[in-house]
This record gives C-alpha cells, structure tokens and sequence, in this order.
C-alpha cells in the first residue's frame, strides 16, 4: 500500500519517520526538563513534597544577592584562564607534530592518552601527585632543591588551589584540543605553503597568515568549549577538596548540588542551574561578537 502512494508523499513519511523518534526523544529528555527546571525555580520545593508553593521570583533574588552563592563564580576564573593557556599549548603542539617529526604519531598518542582516563581516576592520581607530606610533585621539588616550594600544601591554600585544580584539567584535555587543531591543520592545503615560501615568507609569517586565518573557527569552536567548561567545573574540586580550604575552591555547579542535595532547597538550586545557563549563554554571546568576522 505504501508503494502505490506518490512520490512526495513517501518521501515525507520517510522524512517524518527518521525525524520523529529524534525529536520526541528531544522533546522528553531535553525540552520537558528545561521547562520543568524553570518551572521549580519558582517555587520552594523540598524534593520530597508532593506540594510545590509558587514564589515567584525570591530564589532568583537570592542568587544575586547572597555572595556567598553568585560570589562563587569568581573561583571559576582560574579554569578559564588556564584554559586560554591551555589552548596555546594545543596549537602550538599541533603545529609541531604536524611537521615531518620522527616518531610524531608516538607523541599524537602520548598527549592524546590523558584525555581518555576516567576523571575521578584522574582526580584521585593527582590527589597523590599534590599530597604536601607524601606527595610526588613535593618529592621532585625537594630533590632539585627546591626546598621552600617542597612543603607547599598545593590543595590546602586557597590562594592558588583552584589554578591547581585547573593545571589538572589543562594535562587532561590539552591533547584533545590539540587533535582538534591537528585536523584542522591538515585540512589546510600544502599549495599555499609552497607558495609563501616562493615568496620568501618565513614560519611565523605563514603561522600569522596561513595557519590562523584557517583555523580560527576551530579556536572558536575550542573557546567554547574552554568557556563551557569553565563554568560547569564539578567533579575534581569535589573529589580532591570538597570545596576547601574555607570553600576557597567551591564551584557554582558544586553550590547547586549541595543546595539541592544537602539543604534540599531544590526551588533554589533550579534557579541557580537557570541563572547558569543564562550566564553560559550571555558569555558565550559576548565571545561570539568580539570574534564575528576575525575569521573572514
């Protein structure tokens, strides 16, 4: 029967079939929640209530005006800022092991391996690495002479313990920004190297006007992300400092959980996941129009 129907006609059931279970799968798993997030924002729910009493906009006013929650992102600046340092690094090996280097695929491999261990894995072997007694990183400091340095308590002051935290992040995913980078420097086609050499134009020269302008959606593909995750930190200051010392390193995401968790004030936590993504994507925008048109 369904043969006999008109072209058109099967190609929109076709159409409306691949389309169909994506979107409802989007739609209960994606949308619903969203709406329903926002929905609790405005309430005072404890989690366990069947009653849900409306608020209005109180847990949106508390957000912004107790600094001991919304005062929690500025601990988020020091993923960010190694993230931008991070992202240098990632270019610069890309171009290095895009060359003819002996044995690069060796090193692809060696700096891509980080990325693919588990993060609590990750979160508990630097927990050794930073340890201040027993600690290899101290170890190390101690045996090159480094005798001041070898008894900091690199998890325990709060002065530095969230760039400590981040370093972490910058060895687990600098090799995967570096891939990134990679795929798109091999996109780039040789013909335009060869002739800027013709030309006399030396490596930095093509670096500034070859290579930038032919990745620069791929840098801002990877701010994004660097952005992104900047702002959504969660699982290595849980693991390795529960926020400490004094909260020092406490992250908005932990904030919600243990708002929601531990205080069960779930209307307040689903405000502060709202105000998140508000504040992820009012970031984002301001990312997108320094950068519109740099790339052209």
């Amino acid at each position: 029967m369904f043969s006999r129907l008109p072209f058109k006609t099967q190609k929109n059931y076709v159409i409306f079939g691949f389309v169909a279970l994506p979107l409802l799968l989007l739609l209960t798993f994606a949308y619903y929640p969203a709406l329903e997030l926002i929905h609790l924002s405005f309430t005072s729910w404890d989690g366990l209530s069947p009653n849900k009493p409306w608020i209005g906009w109180s847990n949106y006013k508390e957000v912004f005006e107790n600094p001991a929650i919304f005062g929690v992102f500025k601990h988020n600046f020091a993923y960010f800022a190694v993230g931008i340092v991070q992202n240098i690094a990632a270019i610069y090996f890309a171009v290095v092991l895009n060359s003819k280097l002996r044995g690069k695929n060796f090193f692809r491999l060696l700096l891509f391996l980080p990325y693919i261990l588990n993060g609590v894995a990750v979160a508990y072997l630097f927990g050794y690495v930073f340890d201040t007694t027993n600690g290899s990183l101290n170890y190390l400091l101690g045996q090159l002479g480094f005798d001041a340095l070898s008894q900091t308590s690199w998890l325990g002051n709060g002065s530095f313990v969230n760039y400590t935290l981040a370093s972490i992040g910058f060895w687990r995913f600098m090799g995967f920004n570096m891939v990134i980078y990679l795929a798109a420097l091999q996109s780039i086609p040789n013909d335009i190297y060869e002739a800027a050499s013709i030309d006399g134009a030396n490596g930095w020269q093509k670096f500034i006007s070859i290579t930038l302008p032919n990745i620069y959606k791929i840098i801002e593909l990877n701010l994004f992300l660097t952005v992104t995750g900047a702002l959504e930190v969660f699982d290595l200051p849980y693991i390795l400092t529960k926020g400490g010392p004094a909260g020092a390193s406490e992250t908005f995401v932990m904030k919600i959980v243990e708002t929601a968790f531990q205080f069960n004030n779930y209307g307040l936590a689903s405000a502060m996941s709202v105000v998140l993504l508000l504040f992820v994507v009012i970031v984002l925008s301001i990312q997108r129009f320094l950068l519109k048109g740099k790339g052209e």
